[in-house]
Formats: structure tokens, C-alpha cells, sequence
């Protein structure tokens, strides 16, 4: 049985994040609550990866502050996070698997057994011996989200995890983020195709210039967006 969630609601506070003399987010305030996926779209520099770096714990708020469940000291043990090009170990697939479980307190005597079944999960049964260098760059992105699974996450951050894959690749990636989804883990991830976030949104948080511009159910964001930058977006008109 999955512990009772302990990581929720992510709650933003007026973030602020500042590096140099570049404001990356600016003011920032948003609720990540239990339920389907949660999309972030917007243009390139819009702030996507470094809310989702904020709100896994990554990064700092320059001002403002980000909680877990009401707490700013949450460790991120049920927390994961997937980037846009993961790194693969020099090892098998297996490998790589065990040093995930490892590093997730997972009990030596059940790696095999644990790394068989998210392997099942993502579609890479029977490839634990294969170098995991040598996968496609679909099978690589399925098996960095088995490894962040390891940690039996009640939150999963994808950081644009379909970027430049095929259709066959996207929709195996989506498949998966489904399924984690019907488990009970919240995902919340960035996305620049809207066909996309169609398919897999909940509900949809539109950035700009490291702002939220917009955000709601998705099936009402797509019918009737509510502000122009929405609309242009939606009509894949540029937002500069």
C-alpha cells in the first residue's frame, strides 16, 4: 500500500527566481494538488523547467517561498524528477535500474524483482542486459522514468519528456505517464506540443516570461481561454 501523501499541495508564493540580473520567474504563485496530470506550456525561456526545478526542490526562490504540505524543509524522498535528456550510467539496463533502487533505500533483496516490474511498466521487458547507451532515444526516456519510478514518487516532474522523439516514441511515453497517473502519482510536466497537453492535461499552466499567464481545466482552457496571450497560443501564433 502507498504511505499517505506527505508532498502535497506544492505551494508557490510569490516565487521569485533571479540569476545574475535575469529574473526567471517572477512572482509566482500556484498550487499543485493531487488529481491528473498538470501541463505547463509557453515558449522557449518561459520559466517551465526552472518552476519544475523549484518545485522538486532544486533550486531555491530568490524571494517568495515554495512548501511542501505546508512544509519549506520537506526532503524529497517521494519526489522524482526526469529531465529533457537524462544521463545514462555506463552500464546495462539492469544496472542502471539497481543503482536507482539502491539509491532509493530499496532492499538489495528486492532489486531484481522491482526492476522486472518497472521495466514491465515502461515497456522494456526482457532489455536488462542490453547497455543502456545502445537504447533508442525512446527506450533511454523510458527507462529514466523507471529509475525516477524507483523511488515510488507521489510526485513526478517531466521535463519535456517527448522532445524530439517520433510519434511512436511519444505515444509510448505518454502511455506511461497515463498509467502513472491511474496509480495515484501526481505528474506535473512541460510540454510544447498542445497536442499534447490535450491528450494528457488535467488541468494547464500557460507561462510567459517566467509569469503565469494563464491556468484551469484543460478542457475549459482549450474552449475558451480567457486571455489574449492564451488565445494567441492556442492559434500557434509566436508570444514574444
Amino acid at each position: 500500500m502507498r504511505a499517505p501523501a506527505t508532498n502535497l499541495p506544492v505551494q508557490f508564493d510569490q516565487v521569485e527566481v533571479v540569476v545574475g540580473d535575469i529574473r526567471i520567474l517572477d512572482g509566482i504563485s500556484h498550487s499543485f494538488v493531487p488529481g491528473p496530470p498538470t501541463v505547463l506550456i509557453g515558449p522557449n525561456g518561459s520559466g517551465k523547467t526552472t518552476l519544475l526545478r523549484a518545485a522538486m526542490g532544486l533550486i531555491k526562490a530568490t524571494r517568495g517561498r515554495v512548501t511542501w504540505a505546508g512544509s519549506e524543509s520537506m526532503p524529497p524522498l517521494r519526489r522524482a524528477i526526469v529531465f529533457q535528456r537524462p544521463m545514462m550510467l555506463r552500464r546495462s539496463v539492469a544496472a542502471n535500474m539497481n543503482y536507482a533502487l539502491r539509491h532509493a533505500g530499496v532492499a538489495r533483496a528486492q532489486w531484481r524483482a522491482r526492476a522486472e516490474e518497472l521495466l514491465t511498466l515502461v515497456g522494456l521487458q526482457g532489455l536488462g542486459e542490453r547497455p543502456a547507451r545502445r537504447l533508442s532515444g525512446g527506450e533511454q526516456q523510458r527507462l529514466a522514468l523507471a529509475r525516477a519510478l524507483a523511488r515510488d514518487p507521489e510526485l513526478l516532474f517531466l521535463d519535456e519528456p517527448t522532445a524530439s522523439l517520433d510519434p511512436a516514441a511519444t505515444k509510448a511515453i505518454e502511455d506511461i505517464v497515463l498509467a502513472v497517473s491511474a496509480r495515484g502519482i501526481k505528474v506535473v510536466m512541460s510540454t510544447h506540443d498542445l497536442g499534447e497537453a490535450r491528450r494528457l492535461a488535467g488541468d494547464v499552466v500557460l507561462m510567459h516570461r517566467g509569469c503565469i499567464v494563464e491556468s484551469g481545466p484543460a478542457a475549459e482552457f482549450f474552449a475558451d481561454p480567457r486571455t489574449q496571450q492564451a488565445r494567441q497560443f492556442i492559434a500557434g501564433e509566436l508570444l514574444v
